[in-house]
């Protein structure tokens, strides 16, 4: 009976002691619970008041390289509110240097020197703080910002720039001047920035020199590049040089020069509506470089005028005529024109042109003047020279006399040909003729001549024969003896 009771309690003791156990866990989780409820009704505040941008970006002690390194990474959302706490740490910064300017304007005596400086150091602080901030809207405005929010910062830091420097005094103004200037962020950055774009300068000439040497001795070891080709390239190459090698120590000076090339691009198309011809030449030029139509030193015809080539730039073209005029001819009217190269091959033919009377020999001619042109010197052997009746003229028999020389020796050839020829003709008797007109008179009939007056009286009316016979033209017709009818005697 014993054992049965005691198996009979262990059930009812093991129920009890499983429901205590699961009151104590019941128990548990509510206070758990209830301990969790603050902290997750605390979350989304505290969430909303966590800054949504690495921490120690709005410190304002950050260096302000330090700070554009680290902008880079970031995105439009967490610039957005660190932009924001700038703005707030530059208008805190504002209000100190405005107090402290108020302070030192109504102190007096030592104390005033004292809240002087403080002042300045405030405003060197406020305008660090502005550079950082300025730094944070422009990362923010790169990367695709809400332009409303962009421009409203940027307004505001000028607005306040603009205002504190309009209420300035001029001890103020001057403060600050001096202070600017031995400022290793102001006066002194931009006088290192200064020396060391004109530094670069004087280098960059130096380096373009020695490349444009480079070049031009390159181009000179290339026969097929025209002289006025090479002056262009070498010339291209100098500036292109300095233009790049500025630009790199802009960009390497923190200088943005994109909008430079924005800049340069707008202000292309003005300059080229506005210059029209002007580019019209500098295509010419580029083309008269590229063909190599003549060279300088050559002799040309060209836009009407002849003459030695002087010197071709991209504008325009020096020519000398052979009586030492400089005419300077725009590039598009001489690529716009036909160009006629005289000295571009090195031997030339002299045409001339001589004639003999209808009674000389055509033979001795022939031969005197074959004799005169292989005489010459400077006459080439070949091509041989062409000497033929070219013409049965009103007055002459012509023989074209056609020789080749060097291109240089052709004005030679030319005179002393001439001259041998007539020289040569003189001494075996041929005649050179000048133009002359045979006039053959016919007299007519008496008896005819009578008939012909009669029946000009019988168709007219009036005498044919003249009415006073002149005999002197110094006696009749109004001559030196009788005075005509307009302008009577004079002589009284």
């Amino acid at each position: 009976m014993m054992k049965q009771f005691v198996l009979g309690r262990r059930p009812a003791i093991s129920a009890g002691l499983g429901v205590l156990v699961m009151l104590c866990a019941l128990w548990t989780g509510l206070g758990w619970a209830q301990d969790e409820a603050p902290d997750a009704a605390a979350g989304p505040d505290a969430q909303d008041r966590a800054p949504a941008y690495p921490a120690g970006l709005d410190d304002p002690s950050i260096a302000l390289d330090e700070l554009e390194l680290r902008l880079v990474p970031l995105t439009a959302d967490e610039l957005a509110p660190l932009a924001a706490a700038w703005q707030d740490q530059a208008r805190a910064a504002t209000q100190a240097a405005i107090d402290k300017r108020l302070e030192v304007r109504g102190a007096e005596g030592a104390g005033a020197e004292v809240l002087r400086q403080e002042r300045l150091e405030l405003v060197e602080e406020r305008d660090r703080i502005f550079e950082k901030a300025s730094a944070v809207i422009s990362s923010l405005e790169a990367k695709g910002g809400d332009p409303a929010d962009v421009e409203a910062m940027r307004g505001y830091l000028s607005a306040v720039i603009a205002a504190g420097r309009s209420q300035l005094t001029f001890k103020e103004f001057a403060d600050g001047f001096l202070a600017w200037l031995v400022s290793p962020e102001g006066g002194v950055a931009i006088g290192f920035r200064i020396a060391v774009i004109a530094g670069a300068f004087f280098g960059l000439l130096i380096v373009a020199r020695i490349v444009r040497a480079w070049v031009r001795r390159a181009v000179d070891r290339t026969p097929q590049l025209s002289n006025l080709l090479s002056g262009f390239l070498v010339m291209v190459v100098y500036w292109l040089t300095l233009a790049f090698g500025l630009m790199i120590v802009l960009a390497a000076l923190g200088v943005n020069v994109t909008p430079l090339f924005a800049l340069v691009g707008g202000a292309s198309f003005i300059i080229a509506f506005a210059l029209q011809e002007t580019l019209g030449n500098l295509a010419a030029g580029l083309m008269i470089m590229i063909n190599r139509p003549f060279d300088e030193g050559h002799y040309v015809q060209v836009a009407g005028l002849g003459g030695t080539i002087r010197h071709v730039s991209i504008m325009s073209t020096t020519v000398i005529t052979p009586d030492n005029q400089v005419i300077t001819i725009p590039n598009s009217k001489v690529w716009g024109d036909v160009i006629t190269n005289v000295t571009a091959s090195d031997t030339r033919r002299v045409d001339m042109v001589f004639g003999i009377s209808y009674g000389d020999s055509i033979e001795q001619a022939q031969a005197v003047l074959e004799e005169v042109v292989a005489s010459h010197p400077l006459v080439l052997a070949e091509p041989a020279p062409n000497i033929r009746v070219s013409e049965l003229a009103d007055s002459s028999v012509n023989f074209i006399v056609r020789p080749w020389t060097r291109t240089a020796d052709y004005w030679t050839v030319y005179w002393d040909l001439h001259r041998a020829v007539k020289e040569a003709f003189d001494a075996n008797g041929i005649s050179i003729p000048f133009p002359q007109t045979d006039m053959h008179l016919y007299v007519a009939d008496n008896g005819k001549a009578a008939g012909t007056e009669d029946a000009v009286t019988r168709l007219t009316g009036k005498d044919a024969k003249p009415r006073r016979e002149v005999t002197d033209y110094a006696s009749g017709d109004h001559g030196a003896d009788e005075s005509g009818e307009e302008g009577g005697d004079e002589r009284g």
